[in-house]
């Protein structure tokens, strides 16, 4: 399943941040800098995504399933 979030991303250091952390989870992931999305496509419960992003200091939002 993948799933859609909406992270403040203004440059290559705040996607690089959210890349750190998606990998230590072991997702497959897409980020979308221009648009400020990051598609997650994982089994794992959204909390856990969600609050895994705003590790990274950024405003996340939960968009939905994509």
């Amino acid at each position: 399943m993948t799933h859609e979030f909406f992270v403040d991303m203004t440059c290559e250091g705040c996607s690089g941040a959210v890349t750190r952390v998606l990998k230590k989870l072991d997702v497959k992931f897409d980020i979308d800098l221009p648009n400020k999305k990051v598609f997650i496509e994982s089994d794992k419960d959204t909390d856990v995504l969600l609050e895994t992003l705003k590790k990274t200091g950024k405003t996340v939002t939960y968009i939905g399933p994509k």
